[in-house]
Parts: C-alpha cells; structure tokens; sequence
C-alpha cells in the first residue's frame, strides 16, 4: 500500500516522504481499514516534529483520524493506531473504539466530525458548562478546532465571537455563524469584547491558541468565567497568574480528549449520538476547505502547521473527491 512515513522530526514537508509500505496486521482487539478519507489535524504537524504528547518509533505515517471502511463493508469513524496512521491506504484501530460514520456527511466531512467536534463538545459543555445566553469568545475561530467550537456555541444557544487573523478567515468566520468577528491583526480584542458585552466580559473562553491568545482573553473574562485551554497552537505555553484568577473570580480549565477514550468511553459515544443528531438536523456540518489526493497530503499538513488554512483539508487516499 502507500502510505507517508517520517523517518526523522521536522516540518513535515521536509520530513514526510511517500513511500510502498506493507499493511499493517491487527493486534487482538482490532480492526484492518481501508481508509477513504483523513483529516489532518495541528497533532499531526507536531508529531511530524517530535513536539506531540505521544512520540511514535520512527519511522511512523502521521494522520490521527479518518473515516474509512471495514472488511464487512461497515463505514467508520477511527483513530488510527499509531505508528501506522491515517495517511496511507489501510490502518488498524481498536474495534471497541469504532464509531459509525453519520449518513448526512459525506466522507470528508464524517472524518472531521470526530476530534475537533468531540473536543469542542466536551470542553464547551462537560468542562465549561455553557449556557443558552452566554457569550462565547473562540479564538482561531476560522481554524478546524475553532470552526466546530464556533458551530457547537451557537446550538446551544450562545453568543459567539470569533477572533481571527487576517480579512478572508474573517469572512469564514461570519459564514460558520459568528454574532461578531475581531480581526487580531487590526482590532483590540480585549476592547472589542468588552464594548460587545457592554463591559462584562466573555463567559466562556475556547483557546487552542495560547500565548498572547491567552493573555488577552484573561483581561476580557467576565465574572465567573471559565477558560477552556484546548491547545497551543502559537507554540507559547502561558503561564496563568493564579492570584488573577482568584481577585477576578474565573476558572481555568484543561480539555484533553484522548482521557476520555481511556476514562469515560461511554461517554464519547453519547457525544458522538449527540452530535449525530445535530449534523443530520444540518446543525454542524464541518468545514471541508480543501480535499487532496494522497501525493498532496505533506504539503498540505505543512500549510496546516503553519496557520495557513482555513476550516479542516483532508486527505483522499483513493484520489476521488468524497
């Protein structure tokens, strides 16, 4: 099969090469896929540089999630058992952890439903408990992770403002729904937030950013507030005051997904009915900006690696547009 492999840590389009690698065989407890689509994720480019939580042996095929098919024709929603990830013609995944791929998305689409939307899920609602008639403040709203929470908030009833870079994400951002958008490169965000709240601040902050992303949003957060820390996708790891957080009176919450596979897998499957649900209603849907063939696949995680893309662009290993 073909699948990409990275035999040294780097940007990914100097490290991933294409290459004629054998299938790989399921363990007990797992399943063979033939993968018909795969997202690429933010995770994938620091896996390509050796910054991930989980560093694979070299050599390993990047790509954390797809949708693909089993040996008795069930279409599926996994994540691939790393080394052998998702860019590349077959996987194999933990059976119990399979999901079905909802009917009302297409391939691409299905594929990126599944981390950036569980995410979203459970750190807007299992962590941050937002309510109908709060303002959500989502930062990289026009990006992957920030596009489903930007979708999510608005379900449940939020007011939604996105902070994005640059004048074209800006107008993705107003198409995904979002009550007020705030260009960072142009705008205040911290005054923009507080003249939209008529001073009080956001109630609830999604941040896959960090950094300076971080910083500002702890300057606009309203009075029991709470900070979803998703991600750090500026590369800077704020260091939160606490004695700020206690005179103002906000809470600081981490969101990792992946513990909720191991801790609480009855619950990932609740929220994958939920939001089944919501994308057969046409409620979320994912935005799909591009579809690449497989020869595309190193040169478009390294557009996603350097903040580049917009909304999610996911890997067609077959060639086809699904």
């Amino acid at each position: 099969m073909q699948a990409w492999r990275v035999h040294r840590n780097g940007e990914p389009s100097e490290v991933m090469e294409l290459e004629q690698a054998d299938r790989p065989t399921p363990g007990e407890g797992q399943v063979l896929i033939a993968v018909r689509a795969a997202n690429i994720n933010f995770p994938d480019a620091l896996l390509c540089r050796g910054q991930y939580q989980v560093r694979p042996p070299l050599p390993f095929t990047p790509g954390v999630e797809i949708c693909g098919e089993t040996a008795d024709g069930r279409r599926v929603l996994a994540t691939p058992a790393l080394p052998h990830g998702g860019f590349a013609e077959y996987v194999v995944a933990d059976e119990a952890a399979l999901l079905p791929a909802p009917e009302a998305l297409d391939d691409a689409q299905a594929a990126a439903l599944h981390i950036g939307y569980q995410t979203g899920w459970f750190g807007l609602h299992r962590r941050a408990r937002l309510q109908a008639g709060e303002t959500l403040l989502v930062h990289a709203a026009a990006g992957g992770v920030g596009s489903a929470a930007v979708q999510l908030g608005k379900a449940a009833g939020a007011t939604v403002i996105g902070v994005v870079g640059g004048p074209d994400k800006a107008a993705v951002a107003r198409e995904l729904g979002c009550d007020l958008v705030i260009d960072r490169h142009g705008e205040d965000i911290v005054a923009a937030v507080k003249e939209a709240t008529g001073g009080r601040g956001a109630d609830v902050v999604y941040d896959p950013v960090g950094g300076e992303a971080y910083a500002k949003s702890v300057k606009c957060i309203a009075f029991e507030g709470r900070v979803v820390v998703v991600g750090f996708a500026s590369g800077a790891i704020p260091t939160p005051g606490l004695n700020h957080a206690l005179v103002k009176n906000y809470s600081i919450v981490g969101l990792h997904w992946g513990l909720y596979n191991t801790k609480d897998p009855a619950a990932v499957r609740a929220c994958h009915d939920e939001l089944t649900a919501l994308a057969a209603k046409g409620v979320v849907k994912p935005l799909i900006s591009e579809r690449v063939p497989m020869a595309d696949a190193a040169r478009a995680v390294q557009r996603v690696a350097d903040g580049t893309s917009t909304g999610r662009i996911v890997v067609l290993p077959s060639g086809g547009t699904r």
